[in-house]
């Protein structure tokens, strides 16, 4: 694993995600402290609640983005004794806290849009202060695609996150255009309505961010394109004859960790073994950027034809079962008269541990003279 793990410290500690994700953090930094300038101004001139909580709004983003560039440097350390699997995942808790920090600003809007709603202001527009309102809106929209696209690239929550706050920002900004233009037309002040409506889209936005954070951390199921490779690639040695019980762990935007079983022949000598176990770890770093840490071994009966004809009918009996996906690992030690597998139950299922007594009866009622050992597997990718 040695020539794995050199390979993974030159790719993580490459500086062009970091550096991007950085350089991008300082644009939205720039360009939101100046519009927030240009706003704040505005908004005590005309007396606009709703240009100045905008202001407002683009110094919390300004701050979003230095929690990105907080949050990027850290996770980019490396790892050490105490987090052997390095620090990726603070990445996530930076997207978690600009999650929080939306959320705290549309509440805070919508707050402020309640007082104005109740004791209102006669607000004051310029065609000046219209027409860098107007600029801001463009300014905003770019920003955002600009911030959300560059997050999508280089898998970053914290930009995509950033991205969408700035989307929902130039939304904000477009909205005080049409309540002023309103305001000019027929002399009514919707500034404080349209606030408030828009401070509970901002709410929502923020909750969603927040959920799908928090997801992330709490650790989601693999994913379920990257597993199928993955298996692909191992089926594709000769001798493996079944690959089971991926498992993937990720320790922070693409760096994944994880096991797999892998069914060979009982002919196999422990020396062919170690070079298939080598061989299949270094071609799925190098086609996926994934470590197996760890590949465990089912062992396939080859030399009995009872014990082959055995395992076609066992599977015939498990597969019958609505709820079972797959059954593998299975092997038949004549001389202790045991026979071994494991099943894959769906999650569909309302009672897996039913399905599962269900299936061990049936088999015992087909084979009595034999003592089962059977695992319930779960497929970490299931769709």
């Amino acid at each position: 694993m040695s020539d794995i793990n050199n390979t993974e410290a030159t790719v993580i500690s490459g500086p062009s995600r970091e550096k991007t994700i950085i350089r991008t953090s300082i644009i939205g930094i720039i360009a939101n402290v100046l519009l927030a300038g240009f706003k704040a101004v505005i908004g005590m001139l005309t007396n606009s609640i709703a240009i100045v909580l905008d202001a407002v709004n683009n110094i919390s983003d300004a701050g979003s983005s230095l929690i990105t560039i907080v949050g990027t440097k850290l996770a980019g350390r490396e790892p050490d004794k105490k987090h052997p699997f390095g620090y990726g995942r603070i990445e996530y808790l930076s997207a978690m806290i600009i999650s929080v920090i939306v959320l705290y600003a549309g509440i805070t809007s919508f707050v402020e849009s309640v007082k104005q709603i109740i004791r209102p202001e006669t607000p004051e527009y310029t065609t000046i202060s219209l027409i860098i309102v107007a600029v801001a809106v463009v300014v905003k929209i770019l920003l955002g695609r600009y911030v959300k696209s560059v997050g999508v690239k280089v898998n970053s929550d914290s930009l995509v996150n950033s991205g969408e706050d700035a989307t929902l920002d130039s939304i904000i900004s477009a909205s005080t255009l049409v309540a002023a233009g309103i305001f000019l037309i027929f002399h009514i002040s919707l500034e404080a309505w349209l606030g408030a409506v828009i401070s509970l889209v901002i709410i929502k936005s923020g909750l969603e961010m927040l959920r799908e954070t928090i997801s992330s951390i709490l650790g989601e199921r693999n994913d379920a394109e990257l597993a199928k490779s993955i298996r692909e690639t191992v089926l594709s040695f000769p001798d493996v004859q079944g690959a089971y019980d991926l498992v993937l762990n990720n320790y922070g935007p693409d760096s994944w960790n994880g096991s797999v079983h892998i069914e060979v022949p009982d002919t196999y000598s422990a020396d062919q073994l170690d070079r298939l176990i080598r061989n299949i770890q270094m071609t799925v770093y190098k086609e996926h950027q994934v470590i197996l840490t760890a590949i465990g071994v089912y062992s396939v009966n080859t030399k009995d034809e009872e014990v082959i004809r055995a395992r076609e009918q066992v599977e015939n009996i498990v597969l019958a079962h609505e709820y079972v996906r797959q059954m593998h690992g299975f092997y038949i030690t004549e001389e202790e008269k045991t026979m071994r597998f494991d099943i894959v139950i769906s999650f569909d299922a309302k009672d897996r541990r039913a399905v599962y007594n269900e299936v061990i009866a049936d088999v015992q009622k087909a084979y009595p003279e034999y003592t089962l050992q059977v695992a319930m597997d779960t497929d970490f990718a299931e769709e």
